[in-house]
């Protein structure tokens, strides 16, 4: 019963609110996997590179050994930038390190582009909907003439509404999602930043 209701509310918002429902399965779906990539990756793991990174000017096997129990994205960085330090020269060391800052980075922020698109797409195709909505009634509107039923003409508008308040719904969750991910995302970025020049210092104090 719940689902011929849901059916039939689809029904009524026609092809546009179809998708729309569709992107806020697949807007879940990427929150969700996310969340989790970001969890995996240690987003929010910090304190095992900080130890890390304050062993490094001491003992540099240690210091590699405590980044690798630590994991996570900063405590790869940190690794990769220490194996730099070792057997490159400054500058080939810096380069080396920053082209890992890279690769994790751009691994943090997949899927990102997605959620842009369905903030995006989303209100579009709701006033999409609403504007062929709208069209439908006025046609039927125009073909009854001074018969027509105001009842039936409000009731054609509020169901081709439904659809652009249907995809302002898929979008602002979507666009809240990716500010808060780009956020964490920006936030790695400078703690990486931060580790590698400390770490690069320490190495020139050494």
């Amino acid at each position: 019963m719940e689902f011929s209701a849901l059916a039939g509310f689809l029904e009524r918002g026609g092809p546009a609110l179809w998708a729309i429902a569709a992107l806020s399965v697949l807007t879940l779906a990427l929150i969700l996997w996310k969340i989790a990539a970001l969890l995996g990756a240690g987003a929010w793991r910090r304190g095992g590179v900080e130890r890390a990174v304050a062993a490094w000017g001491r003992d540099g096997a240690a210091a590699r050994a405590a980044a690798e129990a630590a994991g996570g994205v900063r405590a790869r960085v940190a690794g990769a930038a220490m194996a730099a330090l070792e057997r490159l020269p400054a500058a080939a060391a810096r380069e080396e390190t920053a082209r890992v800052a890279r690769a994790e980075l751009a691994r943090l922020r997949e899927g990102l582009r997605a959620l842009e698109l369905i903030a995006t797409i989303a209100p579009l195709l709701g006033l999409l909907g609403t504007v062929m909505g709208m069209i439908e009634a006025f046609q039927a509107l125009q073909a009854t003439g001074a018969r027509a039923d105001p009842a039936v003409l409000a009731g054609g508008i509020w169901e081709a509404l439904l659809t652009t308040a249907a995809g302002m719904a898929v979008a602002i969750p979507a666009a809240a999602a990716l500010t808060w991910f780009e956020s964490v995302a920006e936030r790695v970025q400078t703690d990486l930043e931060d580790l590698a020049t400390r770490l690069f210092l320490a190495g020139e104090e050494a």
